[in-house]
Formats: structure tokens, C-alpha cells, sequence
């Protein structure tokens, strides 16, 4: 069962520096954000992962730069400030595993700025309710604007509002990887 964090925000205004993380709720963010703000990261997405056994916390980090270059040693650093937060808060019912990761170069698109970060890639995408009768769109991101992706697919093109977006995630297509930079 995937659970995850969901919250409302105000369609048609200006996101301040919090309200960016629409669906992670605010006294999760009370304790993730200090600490990645710390070390120099953003929050890219969070979930809780719940079903039999031990529940699952996922954050998924960047530079402020976007460029998905997050060293593991700080992720480490992350888990085990953030982990500290979590059980003093006591907001993980029983225990959980925390992990803590980069969005990677197929990478998770968490917040507006994400996705203006893609423009041009191929992306996936799944909408919280049927729009246009389906759910799940797979194609290239040809804008970011005014809160809506458009993503042309083999079925035409989709004007998503980003209200909408339940997950989403770039991607390269047939697993091709770009060329390291050196």
C-alpha cells in the first residue's frame, strides 16, 4: 500500500519557498527541511510507504542547481539527522526504514521547478484523477508554464495542471544514458 503525504495548495498563486512541497505535510517539513537546507539540498519529493511489516520513509534530495549531483555520504548525513527528527517528533507510527536519495538521472519530479528543469525530456506522468479519460501520460515535456506541463504523446498533445500531478518522472528513453560529463 503506498501512502502518500498529501496536503492542498492554491491553484493560480505565486508558490512561496514552503508551499512548494504540495504534498508533504507541514510538520513532516518541520523536520526534513531544516536539515537538508543544512547541507545545502532541496526536497525534491517524500512518501510513506506503509503495508505489513515496517513502514518506509523515502525522501529524495538535489542541489539547488537541479543537477542530481548529490554525494552519498551527504545523504547519509541526511538519513541520520532526519531519522534523529523523525523519532523525536514520534511522526512515524512503529518502525520505519528512512532512505534517503538523489533523484538520479531518471529522477523524480517533485515541484514546479522540476519540471521547468526538463523541458525537452521525455517524462511520465500520472494525474490523481482521469484527465481526458486516462490517468497515465508518457511522452516529451514540451513546456512548463503558468502551473501546467504540456507532454506530447503517441495520442497527441496534454495540457496537465500541475494540481493534478500525483508522481512524475523524467526519463531516458529505451534506458539510454547521457554521455558523463568530464
Amino acid at each position: 500500500m503506498l501512502a502518500r503525504f498529501t496536503g492542498a495548495g492554491e491553484e493560480g498563486k505565486e508558490l512561496s519557498h514552503h508551499s512548494m512541497y504540495r504534498d508533504i505535510p507541514p510538520d513532516f517539513l518541520r523536520v526534513v527541511e531544516p536539515v537538508a537546507e543544512a547541507h545545502g539540498l532541496e526536497i525534491v519529493d517524500a512518501s510513506l510507504k506503509q503495508g505489513r511489516g515496517r513502514a518506509r520513509v523515502l525522501i529524495v534530495l538535489d542541489t539547488p542547481s537541479g543537477d542530481g549531483r548529490v554525494l552519498v555520504d551527504e545523504c547519509a548525513k541526511v538519513s541520520r539527522e532526519v531519522g534523529h527528527g523523525l523519532d523525536v517528533a514520534d511522526l512515524v507510527a512503529g518502525s520505519y526504514t528512512l532512505e534517503v536519495s538523489s533523484p538520479g538521472i531518471d529522477r523524480t519530479l517533485g515541484r514546479e521547478v522540476d519540471f521547468a528543469r526538463v523541458v525537452g525530456r521525455q517524462v511520465k506522468v500520472e494525474t490523481r484523477e482521469p484527465l481526458d479519460g486516462r490517468r497515465r501520460f508518457k511522452g516529451e515535456l514540451l513546456a512548463f508554464e503558468r502551473g501546467e506541463a504540456s507532454v506530447r504523446t503517441e495520442a497527441g498533445d496534454f495540457r496537465i495542471p500541475f494540481s493534478l500531478i500525483l508522481r512524475a518522472q523524467a526519463f531516458h528513453p529505451d534506458g539510454l544514458k547521457p554521455e558523463a560529463k568530464r
